[in-house]
């Protein structure tokens, strides 16, 4: 059973910052990407970033310019500035395989206003 191991979330208050780091396995072989989604509270979930094998990036139109995602071997980053109320959310880290996806547990971000 592959785990992702994610830490960082917490309360903040809004124009703060926050990182979130998620570590999956070395194991785990060929990763495709690796990335955050989040849920805010009674919406779905939504991709907030993405980083590929290749270092390439994709960003939620909400997050740009604030967010930076980067990566170091099978760990993953997520550097959030000038949080916003609208940010909070669980944070799911996410690994993408060509032949499945995997999960993290989720970690709470609350930010306030």
């Amino acid at each position: 059973q592959v785990q992702l191991v994610e830490s960082g979330g917490g309360l903040v208050q809004a124009g703060g910052s926050l990182r979130l780091s998620c570590a999956a396995p070395r194991s785990i072989g060929i990763i495709n990407s690796m990335g955050w989604f989040r849920r805010p509270p009674g919406k779905e979930r939504e991709l907030v970033a993405r980083i590929t094998s290749s270092e390439s990036t994709d960003y939620a139109d909400s997050v740009k310019g604030r967010f930076t995602i980067s990566r170091d071997k099978s760990t993953i980053y997520l550097q959030m500035n000038s949080l916003k109320p609208e940010d909070t959310a669980v944070y799911y880290c996410n690994l993408h395989r060509i032949d499945r996806d995997y999960w993290g547990q989720g970690t709470q971000v609350t930010v306030s206003s």
